[in-house]
């Protein structure tokens, strides 16, 4: 499963080996525990990538083998292309900008997006 974390902050995306179910029952009990609201909605997330990201290439070619309405690659412009991705929003509000979104993908599709994400985040200066 690769679970992305929006926060104030930025963007942080992890491949977690928990499955998504039991995720999700976890992050339930801790807002029953907590007494938080918890918003859960099928939905959309997305992220970009510079076209000449290395690793892209083997996506697309992982997508072509392994074709899904899970993850999307689109041009965006001539430096960059959107991620796109299917799954299920968290968060504490239906308005929230804050929270996790997690997918479920092939393995290997997973793991291929999380080190091409990983790779880039380590290009990009602090």
């Amino acid at each position: 499963m690769l679970k992305l974390t929006y926060t104030d902050a930025g963007l942080h995306l992890e491949r977690v080996p928990t499955p998504l179910e039991v995720m999700v029952t976890l992050r339930v009990m801790l807002a029953m525990r907590t007494r938080q609201t918890l918003y859960a909605e099928p939905g959309r997330a997305a992220f970009l990538l510079p076209v000449d990201a290395p690793g892209l290439k083997q996506l697309e070619a992982t997508l072509r083998l392994e074709p899904s309405q899970t993850v999307v690659v689109d041009q965006v412009d001539d430096e960059f292309v959107e991620i796109g991705l299917s799954g299920y929003w968290l968060a504490a509000s239906v308005d929230a900008h804050t929270g996790i979104f997690v997918t479920v993908l092939s393995e290997w599709a997973e793991y291929v997006v999380a080190k091409l994400w990983q790779t880039t985040q380590s290009q990009v200066p602090r």
